[in-house]
């Protein structure tokens, strides 16, 4: 009986975990709220960087935003990475950059000042990279002053108006592209990080607002329709092993 009883509470659980992922949750992150200490966020930051690593936003934005870049054959090129965190992906594309012989001037925007230090410290051997700290719904810089703009894993923290803003500001200041690199919001996703995950997870922020941020996250099609919606051409969105969603687009 007591067996029976726990197949059928497994089973709720996976009924009740597949309904909640069929929209986005809009429950904020302690992130989101500033429920976290300094050094709880200076934890969240160093755990991020090796999830990261490991989980795919490097590959997404080798596979979408390099390849994209590489297209356009351009011997210089101007890139703005908004929420850029310590500036991992940065450092990325400027490592690319150089063992392709091309000129890169890349500009990490942050909001949080802890971030925008983190992005300066980590990046010291890279000259072309810099550090703005700015409201990414009012970036200051004038239009199309870069050729492209970025962000990866910071739509998810908002709700879709807010989205669509974010992509015209992006729109705005870009030349050529718009990337944005986020969490695919699949149950099996959800599955694994509630799970196998934990036993892995330190930070009391990564292993909470992890889960949350995959019921935040995307269907290829809601992030296509956004983009739309912002004024975005030749709108693509490809899925990108393990959980993660690449759009591409071109701005007017």
């Amino acid at each position: 009986m007591t067996r029976d009883k726990t197949r059928g509470e497994s089973f709720l659980s996976l009924v009740t975990n597949h309904l909640s992922l069929k929209v986005r949750s809009y429950e904020l992150e302690h992130l989101d709220t500033g429920d976290y200490t300094a050094a709880e966020y200076e934890g969240c930051l160093a755990e991020l960087r090796r999830i990261n690593r490991w989980l795919g936003d490097a590959r997404a934005m080798r596979r979408v935003v390099l390849q994209r870049i590489a297209d356009d054959s351009l011997k210089e090129f101007s890139l703005l990475d908004v929420g850029a965190g310590s500036g991992e992906l940065l450092r990325g594309i400027a490592g690319w950059a150089m063992t392709n012989e091309r000129r890169a001037r890349l500009v990490g925007l942050e909001l949080n000042e802890r971030a925008a230090i983190a992005q300066t410290e980590e990046s010291q051997s890279y000259p072309n990279i810099s550090a703005v700290r700015a409201d990414a719904f009012a970036l200051p810089f004038a239009d199309k002053s870069f050729d492209y703009a970025m962000c990866s894993l910071f739509a998810h923290h908002f709700r879709e108006p807010e989205i669509v803003a974010l992509l015209c500001e992006f729109a705005r200041i870009a030349r050529r592209r718009v990337f944005v690199v986020d969490l695919h919001r699949h149950l099996v996703a959800y599955l694994l990080y509630t799970t196998a995950g934990r036993i892995v997870l330190y930070n009391r922020l990564v292993r909470e607002d992890g889960a949350l941020s995959i019921r935040r996250g995307f269907r290829p099609l809601e992030l296509s329709e956004l983009a739309t919606q912002a004024g975005l051409e030749a709108v693509e969105v490809e899925r990108v092993f393990p959980f993660r969603l690449a759009l591409a687009a071109r701005t007017v």
